[in-house]
């Protein structure tokens, strides 16, 4: 009895990636980023099983531990076997100075994944294949907590507390991450129901990495108490999405107001509020920089004081400078 009860237990923890792959409706033909993990492997043989010969793999092989070509070969042969078209491409991972490891090799692998993705496709016959109009990556729920508790441990604002979007357009591309609602357990029961085996990277179970010490310490403590947190914490990163976007329009309106670039009057007669807004748009959508809180704080308050033609502004600001340049302020990074 005690079996059964265990293998519908199992059952019911797997149909959620299957009610989760069943909602997701992405354009075709769809690629998987797929690491070899049990998360990307259910992602991509989920899909796979949905829309049979429209979804290919890209596996970014990162360089950074002995185990990345083991990664490497258990991708290439479960794609063989299930007759999945994949890719393989190898990147240089590593750290600049005042960047951080996990940066670095994300920032390496979203590039490897849309220059792979914009090149010609063929089947393994070398019949060419149609491009691909969407991307799919396989954060899930537990993630999105991890995600969202690091946020909150760094004082994030509304858009850091929105965690991870669900579907934005990047490179043109449509991306994906059809499992946010799906926990991390479900996924590897679902591989388990299916006799799939996958890789584990050894650095999972580094306690140096923040995110491992929640995934370990945290979540099971989050399950006892609450134990709907990934559904509620989900809840309340959506409605900070919302709010961050409503924050974003009022931004736009008012860089309007004043200008781009944007004139110091004018900045002067918005209250504290949009002050700090909308020069947070400005500098991240003219100048894909993000300003500290010390440095916002730094740059109003002078901003405050600027009254005479004399008055000179000079901060460092995100990756670079903002600077009085007449009766505008301006940014450059030197």
């Amino acid at each position: 009895m005690q079996a059964q009860s265990d293998a519908e237990l199992l059952g019911a923890s797997a149909a959620r990636v299957d009610a989760a792959i069943a909602a997701f409706k992405p354009p075709l033909p769809l690629v998987v980023a797929f690491s070899g993990g049990a998360d990307s492997s259910a992602l991509l043989l989920a899909c796979h099983a949905r829309w049979p010969g429209q979804v290919r793999a890209i596996h970014v092989h990162h360089g950074l531990q002995a185990a990345a070509d083991g990664f490497q070969q258990h991708c290439e042969q479960l794609c063989a076997s299930h007759g999945i078209v994949l890719k393989v491409c190898a990147i240089d991972a590593r750290n600049v100075q005042g960047q951080s490891p996990e940066d670095a090799a994300r920032q390496g692998r979203y590039a490897a994944l849309i220059q792979a993705a914009g090149q010609p496709w063929l089947a393994a016959d070398g019949v060419p294949l149609d491009a691909v109009r969407s991307m799919a990556l396989a954060q899930h729920a537990d993630d999105q907590v991890e995600t969202l508790l690091l946020a909150l441990s760094r004082g994030a604002g509304v858009a850091g507390l929105a965690a991870m979007p669900g579907h934005w357009q990047r490179a043109g591309l449509e991306w994906f991450r059809p499992l946010l609602a799906v926990p991390g357990q479900a996924l590897r029961d679902w591989l388990r129901l299916r006799d799939v085996s996958w890789v584990e990277d050894p650095t999972n179970a580094d306690p140096g990495y923040t995110r491992n010490r929640i995934r370990a310490q945290l979540l099971p403590v989050l399950e006892q108490v609450f134990p709907q947190f990934r559904s509620t914490f989900a809840r309340s990163s959506a409605h900070c999405a919302q709010a961050s976007e409503l924050l974003d329009q009022q931004a736009a309106a008012d860089l309007q107001l004043v200008g781009a670039p944007p004139a110091i009057k004018a900045l002067q007669s918005l209250s504290e509020a949009r002050l700090g807004n909308v020069l947070r748009y400005w500098l991240r959508t003219e100048h894909g920089t993000t300003p500290t809180a010390a440095q916002l704080a730094q740059l109003m308050a002078q901003l405050g004081v600027c009254t005479t033609r004399g008055h000179r502004i000079h901060i460092k600001v995100g990756r670079g400078f903002v600077e009085r340049q007449g009766a505008s302020l301006g940014w450059y990074n030197s």
